[in-house]
């Protein structure tokens, strides 16, 4: 049976507590250190959880195994890098960095290290999304809403990277293509960063994805719906549901246009069509997708291999989302603070 991985996390913020949780609930690692330059702050989750408190990465006696890496964007790459060096594997939250340069810094880095380097795109593991995948439908046409009131964090950064990444991250995945053009609008109202912003993105292979994010909305609402050939699905992330209509369950509709001599579908618009298509809820496992995410990452790290978001797929989420919010500034809405 293979010995429990060493962990520890760096940063005990908003995020970071959570890892420091689920990491101590898991039998296959030991919670060994939470560090943080809040002393005060690592000592309150090292109590709770386990593990050492301390401000430094170096004072945690013995060899890590693996690392989740929670602190500011802007300071991945100083982190991540001399880890994976050390090759110690790494799951950095989400986004990868915060620009191209950085990411492919980041990028490089776990090319060149044995290590695992998972990025927390963990709307990826979200059970909506793992049943989404589990139809193996063929996404055409991809429409994501992410909307929620202003949180007071993440205001120094445009709401693509902030919330909007979640779905770029999705959209790439069920794409499966790297070239696309991109259109975009947004505007900023709290500060000098887009709180809210709409991207048109079309891919090479004819896939195409509308993105909305905004922070400013009275209520929180995270949606997406996947159009394609054989199905219509539509799932809701905060809710954690989701209904499917299939071409091939639906086929008597065809069936009964054609018997009847009906050229097309609306001539039957005087039918009762609610109590005639077939809508099926998709089947949700009840998990959580931070959990379901760490436990992929160790996985990786004991088996090895690329994490369950790669360093690749990580990179090409910033480059999406460097791209949107620069033909954000390109269209010129944005209103320049005094």
């Amino acid at each position: 049976m293979n010995q429990p991985l060493r962990v520890a996390v760096i940063g005990g913020g908003h995020m970071g507590r959570h890892h420091v949780r689920v990491y101590s609930q898991l039998p296959q690692c030991q919670l060994v250190a939470v560090v943080d330059k809040d002393l005060e702050r690592a000592r309150t989750l090292a109590e709770q959880h386990g593990g050492i408190a301390v401000t430094r990465l170096a004072d945690v006696p013995g060899k890590l195994d693996a690392v989740s890496v929670a602190v500011p964007t802007v300071y991945h790459a100083e982190v991540v890098v001399p880890l994976l060096e050390q090759g110690v594997s790494v799951l950095v939250e989400k986004p990868l960095a915060p620009d191209v340069a950085s990411a492919r810094r980041l990028l490089e880095a776990a090319r060149s290290s044995s290590a695992v380097l998972q990025v927390g795109h963990s709307e990826r593991f979200n059970p909506v999304v793992q049943a989404l995948l589990r139809l193996g439908v063929q996404a055409r046409f991809v429409e994501a809403h992410r909307i929620s009131p202003f949180t007071f964090r993440s205001a120094d950064v445009s709401v693509v990277f902030d919330m909007m990444i979640h779905d770029i991250d999705i959209v790439l995945h069920l794409a499966q293509e790297r070239e696309y053009t991109v259109d975009a609008v947004g505007v900023n109202v709290l500060g000098s960063c887009d709180d809210v912003a709409n991207a048109r993105v079309r891919f090479a292979n004819g896939v195409v994805a509308n993105l909305t994010a905004s922070r400013l909305a009275l209520k929180t609402e995270r949606k997406i719906r996947v159009f394609c050939p054989t199905a219509y699905v539509s799932m809701d992330y905060q809710k954690k549901s989701g209904v499917a209509i299939k071409l091939d369950a639906n086929l008597d509709l065809v069936k009964m246009a054609r018997e009847r001599d009906f050229e097309d579908l609306s001539q039957m618009a005087h039918l009762d069509f609610g109590s005639m298509v077939k809508v099926e809820p998709l089947q949700i496992e009840d998990v959580e997708p931070l959990r379901a995410e760490i436990e992929a990452f160790l996985t990786s790290v004991q088996r090895g291999g690329a994490g369950a978001a790669s360093a690749e797929e990580g990179f090409a989420a910033v480059e999406m989302a460097e791209r949107i919010t620069t033909a954000i500034r390109a269209e010129g809405w944005s209103t320049p603070l005094a």
